[in-house]
């Protein structure tokens, strides 16, 4: 069996040795070729190193993972990026997808999960763990039986939330008090739709969200 060539990316030391631990056993089958401990290194080690897989933390310093991701797909598309993390929100899920990752799994996931996660990524398969897998299962079961695709994949689950109340004609205060978040948080937010939707103003992006059947009934 050729052995699978793997980059591990996590600013946890602890973390990093626990993978070599994991994978040490299997020398047969994977060869740790290096480690990053920032975004940065992370895209240099990618480039460098050409591994086959790369175990991608989210939330390092100097650049975050996704970032990360999205960087090193530019330059070198056939590697397989498995996303490692804490986080399992659906935020941090369907952003690691659209910046390219192949695959989702949480960091307490076992050596069996592991090692068959980063098999069928580097196979080129979509691989989560159970319980990323049962809450992608539970969001596309509670879409609308019509959809036939996600509107605006570029944005986050929580800016499309923000763009469909700012189609239903909420001010930016009154979404932070729907959505329990901080005026700013908002503010940021929104600069982000506009930013990614590549409009100019509240008024472009509401018409652009109207138009892709965002809006409907005004919440109360």
């Amino acid at each position: 069996m050729t052995e699978i060539r793997v980059l591990i990316c996590d600013d946890h030391t602890f973390y990093r040795e626990g993978v070599r631990g994991m994978l040490g056993p299997l020398s047969d089958s994977f060869v740790i070729v290096g480690e990053a401990s920032d975004g940065t290194e992370a895209v240099r080690q990618a480039h460098a190193l050409r591994p086959d897989v790369i175990l991608m933390d989210l939330k390092m310093p100097v650049m975050n993972g996704l970032e990360a991701t999205r960087q090193i797909l530019v330059a070198t598309p056939a590697v397989g990026i498995l996303v490692v993390t804490m986080f399992e929100d659906d935020d941090s899920v369907f952003a690691a997808m659209r910046a390219g990752a192949r695959g989702y799994l949480l960091k307490d996931a076992d050596r069996e999960e592991l090692t068959l996660a980063i098999r069928a990524v580097a196979r080129g398969e979509a691989i989560f763990g159970a319980a990323i897998a049962q809450r992608m299962i539970r969001y596309f079961a509670a879409l609308p039986q019509d959809a036939t695709a996600i509107t605006f994949p570029e944005l986050t689950e929580r800016e499309r939330e923000i763009l469909q109340l700012m189609a239903q004609g909420l001010s930016n205060k009154l979404i932070a008090n729907r959505l329990v978040l901080s005026l700013k948080t908002v503010q940021n937010h929104v600069s982000h739709i506009f930013s990614k939707l590549q409009v100019a103003d509240r008024a472009e992006a509401i018409v652009r969200a109207r138009e892709s059947g965002f809006g409907g009934s005004p919440l109360t």
